[in-house]
């Protein structure tokens, strides 16, 4: 668990990092009409935004890290790195997906890149969810078993 809340929060950061800051290609709410990035106050609107977004995953890297120093703390455990490497790349995962699903395709209030051919970038987004949670689960489960 403590890899699946630090993959969900540090999925969020790459995105927010990445997607929102240094490409600028979206913000969380500039799909919606009501809040485009062109304007000032749709900036604002949308900073503010991205803004609870990041605290959020703040939040969930700080759960993961709390509990994951909880367990290492205990003289039963074992050396499980990769294992929690693998569960960090799952919890990323599902966060492309969970993310991808709701806020691009559902919701519509955001696409990875809006334009010519943002269904392919929404699409790829999620692939790569798909890719990090399978690849994330083999890991975790592989060093999990080994590990007993």
């Amino acid at each position: 668990m403590p890899g699946i809340l630090l993959g969900l929060g540090l999925g969020g950061f790459a995105d927010g990092i990445v997607l929102h800051q240094i490409l600028q290609w979206h913000h969380m709410l500039t799909s919606t009409g009501n809040h485009p990035a062109t304007t000032v106050k749709g900036l604002e609107t949308n900073t503010l935004a991205d803004g609870l977004f990041h605290g959020a995953t703040w939040l969930l890297v700080v759960a993961g890290l709390l509990m994951l120093w909880g367990i290492i703390r205990r003289d039963d455990v074992r050396d499980y790195g990769r294992s929690l490497f693998g569960w960090v790349l799952a919890g990323w995962g599902i966060f492309n997906l969970v993310e991808g699903i709701l806020d691009h395709h559902i919701l519509e209030i955001h696409h990875v890149k809006p334009g010519p051919n943002e269904a392919l970038f929404d699409i790829g987004f999620l692939v790569f969810g798909v890719l990090l949670l399978a690849v994330g689960v083999a890991l975790g489960r592989s060093m999990d078993a080994s590990a007993r």
